[in-house]
């Protein structure tokens, strides 16, 4: 990997600033690999000095800067932001430089200056007061890339799970899943995992969506309907592909040594097993785009933020996926 990891700056009111803060400072601790930080300069020293961490900040001018400068300070890529921000207090005003340093990101990696995109969490609601028209990061990067259906996998060390519907709620989720769309990831999740995760066979499980897998349709018609089909689909186009298997029995520590990556019907039932397993390490990556990226499983959460005690270690996590998964693609053949 010859080019840094470009990471944004998520809500400037988060525990985002901090965190690529505290990252930065574990680069030789924790093995993190170069990244620069599309953010304000000015904003981050002031946080360093504020919650008493000792990182030297320095403004750089190309991507090309960052492999150089970051032994020694925090490579940063100028986004201003037009008001200072508050920790704990999202500024609408400030909306159109996050959005801004996201687009700049995905430029810069698709015009090779960056190895893969990790982003940090954006406050959506803010986001939505400005205009933006996304669910979330998930959909604008579709969006950005021109797929119009990229795939969100959760990972941690212990599990790999992938919501079939993501940002709706948990009625709009059952009213849009559909055979197609589980076919959709499947394919998706299988090709990522063989060409990112070096898995030569992926075998995926499919969780169904009511108890007790439906109960032969006595709890539901959706795994005879739309899941089983949409298995059938996926081996018939060669994918290991299982299931529909009764949610409360695929994430206990046997089940898990029998796949290696979980389709899940919607969000929920997706991050709670993901984040009662390791809270701390899970993280985010989008499959089906042309790019990498990669992120934290966690929210801006403003409750702490400007309080020094946000924990970085999904950051670093997300960090080092990206660049194995961008090493990883680096050294397999151009294709034709």
């Amino acid at each position: 990997m010859t080019a840094p990891l470009v990471l944004t700056m998520g809500e400037p009111a988060g525990i985002g600033g901090e965190i690529t803060l505290k990252a930065w400072q574990e680069r030789v601790s924790r093995v993190v690999p170069s990244f620069f930080v599309i953010d304000d300069p000015a904003r981050l020293t002031a946080l360093a000095r504020a919650i008493g961490l000792d990182v030297p900040v320095r403004e750089i001018r190309t991507p090309g800067e960052a492999t150089r400068v970051f032994p020694d300070a925090l490579p940063v890529l100028v986004q201003a932001l037009p008001h200072v921000p508050v920790p704990g207090r999202p500024d609408v005003a400030n909306a159109p430089a996050v959005i801004a340093a996201i687009e700049r990101a995905v430029a810069l990696v698709r015009s090779g200056q960056a190895s893969a995109v990790v982003t940090n969490a954006i406050q959506k609601e803010t986001l939505y007061d400005a205009g933006f028209a996304y669910p979330g990061h998930t959909e604008f990067l579709g969006a950005l890339a021109n797929v119009a259906h990229p795939v969100m996998m959760l990972a941690g060390p212990e599990l790999r799970v992938v919501p079939v519907t993501i940002h709706l709620s948990l009625v709009d989720a059952l009213a849009a899943l559909s055979t197609a769309a589980i076919v959709t990831c499947g394919r998706v999740t299988a090709a990522a995992l063989a060409r990112d995760f070096g898995i030569a066979r992926p075998r995926l499980a499919v969780a169904a969506l009511n108890p007790h897998a439906g109960e032969a349709g006595a709890m539901g018609h959706e795994e005879r309907d739309i899941i089983a089909p949409a298995v059938a689909a996926l081996v018939a186009q060669g994918v290991d592909a299982a299931g529909p298997a009764p949610a409360d029995t695929l994430f206990h520590a046997e089940a898990r040594k029998r796949y290696d990556a979980v389709l899940c019907m919607y969000h929920d039932q997706a991050l709670i097993p993901l984040k009662t397993l390791d809270f701390e390490r899970g993280i985010n990556i989008t499959l089906g785009l042309p790019f990498i990226r990669t992120s934290p499983d966690h929210g801006t959460a403003t409750d702490i933020a400007g309080r020094g005690i946000a924990n970085p270690a999904s950051l670093i996590a997300a960090l080092a996926a990206a660049s194995a998964m961008a090493a990883r693609r680096a050294a397999q053949p151009a294709e034709a």
